[in-house]
């Protein structure tokens, strides 16, 4: 770890004394930065006491004068775009920009999604130029906490969001994520259908002790972002409920910590994907997620759809073409079918995504929540 200035440095000048004092250097992903440094020139008087005559204040972070969003909710919800202004993060592949923005421009990311510009539950997303060629847009998801690989839900806002700025119009549209390219489907109806990167069950049936709800039992899968999904008897999936069911998946994410079960390569499973019978008739199951930085997604959440329905087929009991209707916990729908393609599962969604506002956001330097409240 580099060593961080903490105190105050004096430099003398002839009758002028020059105070530069370093405070709130914070670590940004990794990476060491001042957010604020004063500096006072102080005058020697005849008497020896002294006189100060001015004081600047600076700034070594970026300024992000007038960075312009776009903002949608996707079966409730909220999507934020980021289409302008936003730091550039080079022309490399996806993934390379996506380490240069967790480790350089971490700050950006809590600035535009926390408070008290956003709150927990929004879900960013910058707009980039793609390296892959077939791709017409590149997209990098992040939330309160950090960044996501692929964001259903985000996909589906962000296509009505391109749309809203005159970029695309209905048809087929390829867009780069950081878990891969997803080919989505605008149609004149206004729904957008993404077909979304590979999904599977790694594993099935895993069991956790989960202190003040017994032995609950699930499985692990991947749908664009890693999940547990289980069933937990007795526990309802009602919107009242939304305080016990958190509580219920975050002792869930604990267990699983706990024990040592992960995604594959070791990955952190983040997502905790509740599941049970559906209030409407129409529907085919009822959902409750929890995100990583534990809020809940508002929608019946895309890729854990995608995880649920790689388990679904895997089990038998979800043929190739077959709708699907998850209910989400606010009761709003996706429609989620899988076809085979070289032995993978490749999950379809399709949803509704409405833009509700565009603007501007502004990071006064003297704003003490200039880069969120984390």
């Amino acid at each position: 770890m580099p060593k961080v200035p903490s105190c105050d440095h004096f430099i003398a000048i002839p009758n002028f004394i020059l105070i530069s004092s370093i405070h709130n250097v914070v670590n940004r992903g990794g990476l060491w930065q001042i957010q604020h440094r004063d500096t006072y020139f102080w005058k020697e008087t005849a008497t020896g006491r002294g006189q100060m005559v001015s004081h600047t204040i600076g700034s070594a972070m970026p300024s992000f004068s007038s960075v312009q969003i776009v903002d949608s909710h996707t079966a409730g919800e909220p999507t934020r775009v980021v289409i302008a202004g936003g730091p550039d993060l080079g022309r490399g592949a996806l993934t390379e920009r996506l380490v240069c923005f967790r480790e350089r421009y971490d700050f950006f990311r809590s600035g535009v999604v926390n408070e008290p510009r956003g709150s927990d539950v929004v879900v960013g997303a910058i707009l980039l130029e793609p390296f892959d060629p077939t791709c017409e847009a590149a997209v990098i998801y992040f939330n309160n906490v950090g960044y996501l690989g692929m964001c259903g839900h985000g996909t589906i806002g962000l296509v009505r969001t391109l749309q809203h700025m005159g970029r695309i119009g209905p048809g087929e549209h390829r867009i780069e994520t950081p878990s891969g390219a997803v080919t989505t489907t605008l149609h004149p109806s206004g729904q957008v259908t993404v077909e979304n990167v590979p999904a599977f069950r790694l594993h099935k049936d895993v069991s956790l002790d989960v202190p003040g709800y017994g032995v609950i039992t699930g499985d692990v899968a991947w749908g664009g972002n890693w999940f547990f999904l289980a069933s937990v008897p007795g526990l309802s999936l009602a919107l009242a409920n939304v305080a016990e069911l958190s509580k219920c998946a975050q002792a869930i994410k604990s267990a699983l910590a706990r024990n040592g079960i992960t995604g594959a390569n070791g990955d952190e499973i983040d997502h905790v994907e509740l599941f049970g019978a559906a209030e409407a008739a129409e529907a085919d199951s009822r959902n409750f997620v929890l995100c990583p930085g534990n809020a809940y997604d508002r929608s019946p959440c895309g890729t854990g759809t995608s995880a649920k329905m790689a388990c679904l087929y895997a089990d038998g009991h979800l043929p190739p073409g077959k709708v699907w209707r998850q209910e989400g916990i606010l009761g709003t729908y996706f429609d989620g079918s899988v076809s085979i393609r070289d032995g993978q599962v490749i999950p379809s969604i399709t949803g509704e995504a409405y833009v509700t506002g565009e603007g501007k956001l502004f990071f006064a330097e003297e704003d003490p929540f200039r880069w969120g409240i984390s």
